[in-house]
């Protein structure tokens, strides 16, 4: 199972919770394995087709590039991170 870190911003989905332990073997089943157990979460993340601006995931320390198709090692760590701006 990965290990996904939630951040602050989606906890009121969550119920305050910071951490789930999912199976999937890509991005999209693990945000799909937490939409089951957190309903609406999925929604926060990604709208049908994409990421939405708002996060970011990191899988073992290296940032998806490859977006909901990336793969994930049965025991990887995700983090789900805030997308930051600046200028």
């Amino acid at each position: 199972m990965a290990e996904v870190s939630i951040p602050l911003l989606l906890s009121d989905c969550t119920g305050g919770a910071r951490r789930a332990e999912v199976e999937g073997a890509t991005l999209g089943e693990i945000i799909a394995a937490l939409d089951a157990i957190y309903p609406g979460l999925k929604r926060r993340i990604y709208d049908g087709k994409k990421l939405t601006a708002t996060v970011a995931l990191v899988i073992d320390g290296k940032i998806a590039v490859e977006g909901l198709d990336t793969p994930v090692g049965p025991h990887a760590h995700v983090n789900i991170l805030p997308a930051f701006g600046g200028g």
